[in-house]
């Protein structure tokens, strides 16, 4: 029962950590402004495989993970510093708005594209830069501990468990964006932008007590 509650524990911490950056929430009014000229059916699908898009970006992420810190020497310290930085960045922009998430010829680009599901659905705006350095401090975790196949396995699920909560907020766009309409939208991505840039200080502090300790 033991190992149940611990793997448990391990899939919430992710979907926690992700769910924060990622939030589909801010995703909305993007969904539903590149995608005004398409069916409900033609909708849903696009918004399907950018889910999937997005489960096997940060899934490689995951996997390669290690690879890509000792490739470029990069320290479990360093990563959490960075990804802190990143975090927290990506924080006070949602809390302070001072554009949108994408330009508007990226979202003309995007009216005008057959295929909006990778991009700038599934990446930049589901999978950005925070999301994957906090995917890749997971890999360093997963690869400290004893059994790293049932660990990369238990995030993956977390990831999983992610883009679905995405796939499910995502596909009720219109209905949210009629029942929170644009005040109740910057509303809650202001609420999230705060709790990202709760975590990305802590990510910081965590970096740095490392580092004093390595010391």
């Amino acid at each position: 029962m033991t190992w149940f509650l611990e793997g448990l524990t391990y899939v919430l911490s992710t979907v926690g950590a992700l769910l924060p950056i990622v939030n589909p929430l801010s995703a909305v009014g993007l969904v539903m402004s590149i995608t005004a000229d398409l069916s409900e059916q033609e909708r849903t699908q696009q918004i399907g495989r950018a889910c999937i898009y997005m489960f096997c970006i940060l899934t490689a992420f995951l996997v390669a993970g290690g690879l890509i810190m000792n490739f470029f020497g990069i320290s479990i310290p360093g990563l959490r510093i960075a990804g802190g930085m990143i975090v927290s960045y990506l924080g006070f922009r949602m809390l302070f708005p001072e554009s949108a998430a994408i330009s508007g010829q990226e979202r003309a680009e995007a009216r005008a594209k057959a295929d909006i599901s990778f991009t700038p659905l599934a990446m930049p705006s589901l999978s950005g830069p925070g999301s994957i350095a906090v995917v890749i401090g997971m890999s360093t975790t997963v690869q400290m501990s004893e059994h790293i196949v049932v660990g990369y396995v238990l995030v993956a699920t977390g990831i999983a468990i992610t883009a679905l909560i995405s796939y499910i907020v995502l596909r009720a766009a219109t209905r949210l964006d009629k029942i929170l309409g644009a005040t109740g939208m910057n509303a809650m991505a202001r609420i999230m932008g705060f709790l990202l840039i709760c975590i990305g200080i802590q990510f910081v502090i965590n970096g740095v007590l490392g580092v004093v300790k390595s010391v």
